[in-house]
């Protein structure tokens, strides 16, 4: 029976981070994981897969596309009868998702990571070892890392399959639908709809929420929400659902809103309405790992869970399902072991929207940081005044940083508009450190640039903006 001081149990970003972090610090490390694509085992999980790098790959590809055929003539750029090959498009998307997946199998040669494909459930305990079930094959571990993430939820009797797809189906459409319809408004939703809608769809979004991007800071929010409708994605809040059907050639979706029947047909339902813990398979139950009552996975401060020698991270632990901060934890877990200390703040772990324009923002919005007692002052600077974005054509959105009156600290930091995924990692370390907006604003920033813009902002929370 094979032996390992670390069991990784799934090969996503927390858990194929978490192998290789263990391996450098001189665990003898494995990886079990039964993703596949296309039929074949694909490290990475979903994010790598069919989550986060294809669909940037798509966004990036329908942009292009929709700047050289609907906006090119702004440059002066005549471009006549631009069309789309969709099959080259989505060919492109699969190479960009092979040279990671590869790079990450790479990676595990490199660090002398053992990887094994197929299911990983436990079975037992062992002296101060567990036995897992390994792609069929009994081995012992003395440490085992839950990293199992998570799957799409479903709308309730309502499957996915046929017209009626998650994220995965939503990346692989054979050719551009002429009606679609999404069901959600959250990250996935929106940026699947915008790769549809540049691409020629008609994209209706349904959302069961009175608002967008609640969880986002409010002038950010209505920003967006604005620049998105203007591209034509036609938005429904506060909506109910009460029938689907699906036929052979669309789906019929019945709804209330405002009190009134409602009743659309679609040639495609994207249903982006969350993601549940993904623990089929994982042998909780039989083992007694405690989940807790929506079936995440309870663990401490330390990521351990109520049973010792396992860890747990990832979507399957709960918070912000997202791919960094899952890899966070892949560390910390890590180091945590190794008698380390591993941590990860979640209070600046930075969300991202990747629309045209980007969404970003870390940390505390206006409203959260009142409530919890601050005085709060903030700074607002508009792109429409920044030379590289006036240069670029795209001068939408602004950002926003919110401090503490007293003190000065940045307590959060809010952004819409062109590049904001890259800007708002400056705004992360710094708040990292404690640094004050006054920090921030005395820093020297590259003219001209984007980040010029961030700048201003906090200059702008002392009325101190120098350019507008």
């Amino acid at each position: 029976m094979d032996s390992y001081d670390v069991l990784v149990i799934g090969g996503g970003p927390a858990g194929y981070v978490a192998a290789i972090r263990a391996a450098q610090l001189g665990f003898k490390t494995a990886c079990v994981d039964a993703f596949e694509r296309n039929g074949k085992a694909s490290l990475g999980g979903t994010c790598l897969n069919v989550g986060c790098i294809p669909s940037k790959a798509l966004l990036d590809s329908s942009e292009k596309f929709e700047m050289i055929a609907r906006e090119a003539g702004e440059h002066g750029i005549q471009v006549d009868g631009a069309t789309v090959d969709l099959g080259k498009m989505l060919g492109r998307k699969e190479s960009v998702v092979d040279k990671l997946t590869g790079g990450v199998a790479y990676l595990f040669k490199k660090n002398k990571v053992t990887s094994i494909h197929g299911l990983g459930r436990l079975v037992r305990q062992d002296g101060d070892a567990w036995i897992v079930d390994a792609a069929g094959q009994e081995v012992r571990a003395k440490n085992v890392i839950v990293a199992t993430g998570s799957s799409p939820r479903a709308l309730p009797g309502v499957p996915f399959g046929g017209n009626i797809v998650d994220n995965s189906g939503a990346l692989a459409f054979e050719q551009v639908p002429a009606q679609l319809g999404v069901i959600g408004a959250g990250v996935i939703g929106v940026e699947l709809g915008s790769v549809w809608r540049r691409l020629g769809a008609q994209v209706t979004i349904l959302e069961a929420l009175p608002g967008f991007l609640l969880a986002s800071d409010e002038a950010v929010s209505k920003e967006a929400l604005k620049q998105l409708q203007k591209q034509g994605l036609d938005f429904h809040f506060g909506i109910k659902i009460t029938e689907v059907q699906q036929g052979e050639s669309g789906v019929t979706v019945t709804y209330e809103e405002k009190g009134q029947p409602v009743t659309t047909r679609f040639d495609k339902l994207i249903v982006s309405i969350g993601r549940v813990p993904h623990t089929a398979g994982l042998g909780a139950q039989e083992v007694g790992l405690q989940l807790d009552e929506r079936g995440f996975v309870k663990v401490d401060d330390h990521f351990r869970t109520n049973l010792p020698g396992i860890y747990a991270i990832g979507d399957v632990i709960g918070g912000p399902m997202l791919a960094h901060k899952a890899e966070e934890e892949g560390v910390a877990v890590a180091e945590l072991l190794a008698g380390q200390a591993g941590h990860v703040n979640y209070a600046v772990v930075p969300w991202v929207i990747y629309t045209s324009p980007e969404i970003a923002w870390a940390g505390l919005t206006e409203k959260q940081a009142k409530e919890q007692g601050h005085k709060v002052k903030t700074g607002q600077f508009p792109f429409s005044a920044n030379g590289r974005a006036l240069g670029h054509g795209d001068p939408r959105g602004f950002v926003k940083v919110v401090a503490d009156a007293d003190t000065d600290k940045i307590l959060g930091v809010h952004m819409v508009g062109p590049n904001v995924s890259e800007l708002i990692g400056e705004t992360v370390a710094l708040m990292e450190f404690g640094a004050s907006a006054e920090d921030l604003g005395r820093t020297v920033h590259a003219h001209p640039t984007l980040s010029e813009v961030v700048k201003e902002a906090a200059l702008a929370t002392d009325k101190r903006a120098l350019h507008m």
